[in-house]
């Protein structure tokens, strides 16, 4: 069972694991991580050592009954005095880090997102620049991002192992933290609390840009989002078979990205649904039927007889043109 244990322990994805932390939060997260595993360490080797000894130097030699002796002051002071020691040993820089960690605040001054947990979904609003997406989570490098969490039904968790640890959203409540990457690049999140028979399939990705490439996608996305409010809502008499079947069937939820998540920039999303492969099969299954790739999802399945087959080709070629590089 230990080496199963241990080969287990090599399997994951990149990107999501708290012991490769690429942020300051999981940096953090991580010393601590590494000095409670050597206390426990000390505490194992120690105990194991003195075990050995008095098995080694007491065992049974005879069938006489050895001296029986009562309470050592030295040894209760000793087992006493320790494990007081190493709590505060482990304690002082667990305090530190909490306080740290809570610098929510001070990092919204920089940079501010709000996040928004649903059944099976998430929500990244950009406040100050007047952006919404969905599933995909875009932050700048090299600086902390204030993250404002809630959630819309039920208690979730929001978890970026590779950034930060585990902070829960909940309903009528607001939490903060923040995040912080070091480098440009890819890092999977995942709902870390219970939440439905799909939580297993609540995931997202975070996405750290460059500032400048950062500050030109906020741009390039509120301009998009724009353009597809005042195109999609204003005369409908031109539009093409893909985008007149977007906005019957799909604009009333996906439009703001407030009910659903935002398809704005669908068509540069590596990702369906969190975690699918975003392709024409896997997109077109989800839109026929969402609850066989993730069960208790609360989005509808379209039938033959609300989107034909040849519309249906003409959405999905519509929402891969939604892009915005």
């Amino acid at each position: 069972m230990m080496m199963f244990a241990l080969l287990l322990s090599g399997c994951g994805v990149e990107g999501l694991s708290a012991l490769r932390p690429m942020g300051e939060g999981a940096e953090i997260q991580l010393r601590i991580i590494l000095i409670s595993l050597a206390i426990m360490l000390f505490v194992l080797v120690i105990v194991t050592v003195i075990h050995v000894y008095v098995l080694m130097k007491f065992r049974r030699k005879d069938d006489s009954i050895p001296k029986q002796v009562e309470g050592s002051s030295t040894l209760e002071l000793i087992w006493t005095v320790v494990p007081i020691i190493l709590l505060i040993i482990l304690a002082v820089p667990t305090i530190t880090t909490t306080v740290e960690l809570a610098k929510a605040k001070e990092a919204k001054k920089e940079e501010e997102i709000n996040v928004t947990a649903n059944l099976y979904w998430w929500e990244f609003e950009y406040p100050n620049a007047g952006v919404v997406t969905g599933q995909e989570l875009v932050i700048p490098t090299g600086k902390r991002v204030g993250i404002n969490l809630t959630s819309k039904d039920v208690i979730h968790s929001f978890w970026v192992p590779a950034l930060s640890g585990k902070t829960d959203t909940n309903p009528g409540l607001d939490n903060e933290m923040w995040l912080h990457a070091n480098e440009p690049g890819t890092f999977y999140g995942k709902c870390a609390e219970l939440c439905g028979p799909s939580h297993a399939l609540m995931d997202f990705k975070v996405i750290a840009l460059d500032q400048a490439d950062y500050d030109q996608w906020l741009e390039d996305m509120k301009a998009k989002q724009d353009e597809d409010a005042e195109r999609l809502t204003a005369n409908n008499e031109n539009l093409t078979v893909g985008e007149a079947v977007y906005v019957e069937s799909c604009l009333s939820c996906h439009g703001g990205g407030k009910v659903a998540p935002s398809l704005t920039n669908y068509g540069d999303r590596e990702w369906l649904a969190g975690y699918l492969e975003n392709n024409e099969e896997e997109l077109k299954q989800w839109i026929r039927d969402p609850q066989s790739l993730k069960q208790g999802a609360l989005m509808p399945g379209f039938t033959e007889g609300q989107i034909s087959d040849e519309e249906l080709d003409a959405l999905v070629d519509f929402l891969y043109d939604q892009k915005i590089d």
